[in-house]
């Protein structure tokens, strides 16, 4: 039993933010049914979204409402604010939140006390100040953004089908991918699988008509699968007819034209950043300790230093890695953000109970990744896979790890229909803007689109 009422408070949604409030869920059942605790989890959107199948959803393998898992169905027991923390001090363990209705209500931002503070926000995309990024670049965190760019490769194709100028038709089906992380390997790696299958139903296009160019600064992609199985990606791309450029960066995408450090210019109008992450602002809006990363300096038992009632895991927190050595820290991925959340979950109903807590110690067990329809690399306890084996290992890997079982069988039930039927090679982008077909039959203004882009998908 806990020693007092306590009111828990975890800000995020994310891998680490659902599984910790799940844990807690499950772990103070009976103090959440006598009122003894309860969990207060904000988010700025209702879902949980499961990264790794962002890729497949991008090339239509899955459905987009599958690679998320609905928050309030799953934490039935927890209260959902959706909306965000702008600031918290800890000191007088208070919140500061922003929610969907400050604005309607008119009365701005809202103050929520707590007792123990779970910080869990994730990171967000990094960028550098390259001329024309913000105006032409295309992220690759979200599913909205996933589906976006599916769309807007798909209507890229369609406008190289239609258009009579062949400068226009070239920057249309040239796609360029700067990172060459898992999230950028794998986009590419998708993306173009499904613009290779598209090109049957199209009388004028061609798959070597088609320019995939991966940009990246380091020496090799994929460092987390190893040299080996890095070495063997590229030679798989470039098989592919991929162009994969190592020790290069973006300099300029200013008026649609790639400019590479190598002193190559691309005519484009895809920019897909997927260059890495850095820590969310709003860990500088607090006063937690933080490392020279931007990160939360954290104890093995996931308790923030120096500090007591506050918590944290996943891509914001720095946790010593115990099982590799003094000074190590683990990797901020997805495979330790599941099994910290596990422990923190824990170590909390641990900590209102007066029990000792548990350290996180787990072992990096490696790292899969697909690299479109059954290929893949996958470096798993010391063993190197590459190809059909790979590409398998990778999909039940992740299936197994996708939360709820509703959403394993909704996905597996997807993947054997894939394989049974054709790929649905469909853009809706006019889905980004649902009213403007309204409101021009209503005598309004049509909504202004990018130049040469008719529905406006980017």
């Amino acid at each position: 039993m806990v020693k007092e009422r306590a009111r828990i408070l975890v800000v995020g949604g994310g891998y680490v933010g659902m599984y910790t409030a799940l844990r807690l869920q499950q772990g103070l059942k009976q103090e959440l049914g006598r009122g003894e605790a309860e969990i207060t989890l904000v988010t700025p959107d209702p879902y949980m979204t499961y990264q790794p199948f962002l890729p497949e959803a991008a090339a239509g393998s899955i459905s987009p409402r599958h690679v998320v898992v609905p928050l309030r169905r799953v934490l039935p027991r927890c209260r959902i604010i959706i909306g965000e923390a702008t600031a918290i001090d800890h000191a007088k363990r208070t919140a500061t939140l922003t929610t969907l209705a400050s604005e309607e209500e008119g009365t701005g931002s809202e103050q929520l006390s707590y007792d123990e503070l779970v910080l869990a926000p994730g990171s967000i995309s990094r960028t550098l100040p390259i001329p024309g990024l913000a105006d032409h670049g295309i992220g690759f965190k979200t599913v909205e953004e996933a589906i976006g760019l599916r769309n807007h490769v798909i209507e890229q194709m369609d406008i190289a089908s239609s258009t009579r100028d062949p400068a226009i038709r070239d920057a249309a089906l040239t796609f360029v991918f700067v990172g060459g992380g898992y999230a950028g390997v794998e986009a590419l790696g998708e993306l173009e699988d499904m613009a290779r299958y598209a090109t049957r139903y199209y009388h004028n296009v061609r798959p070597e008509d088609m320019k995939w160019i991966l940009v990246e600064a380091s020496d090799r992609i994929l460092p987390e699968v190893g040299e080996d199985m890095g070495r063997y990606t590229v030679t798989e791309l470039r098989r592919r007819n991929i162009d994969v450029r190592l020790h290069t960066r973006l300099e300029s995408c200013a008026d649609r034209v790639a400019v590479l450090s190598d002193g190559a210019r691309f005519p484009t109008r895809t920019v897909v950043w997927t260059a890495g992450v850095k820590p969310h602002p709003i860990l500088a809006a607090t006063d937690l300790p933080l490392n020279e990363r931007g990160r939360l300096k954290c104890t093995p038992e996931l308790s923030i230093e120096g500090t007591t009632h506050a918590w944290a895991a996943g891509d914001a927190a720095a946790v010593p890695d115990v099982t590799a050595g003094e000074g190590k820290e683990c990797a901020p991925n997805a495979q330790h953000a599941l099994r910290q959340a596990k422990v923190l979950g824990d170590n909390i109903a641990h900590t209102l109970r007066g029990e000792p807590l548990e350290r996180y110690a787990h072992k990096y067990a490696g790292s899969v990744a697909s690299l479109g329809f059954h290929q893949g690399v996958a470096h798993v306890y010391g063993r190197k896979l590459k190809g059909y084996p790979a590409w398998f290992m990778h999909r039940v890997y992740h299936l197994s790890r996708v939360p709820t079982f509703n959403r394993k069988a909704r996905v597996l039930a997807e993947w054997t229909l894939s394989g049974l039927f054709k790929r649905e090679v469909v853009s809706l982008g006019s889905l980004e803007h649902p009213r403007a077909e309204f409101e021009l039959a209503a005598g309004g203004k049509a909504p202004h689109n990018p130049e040469g882009d008719p529905k406006g998908s980017s």
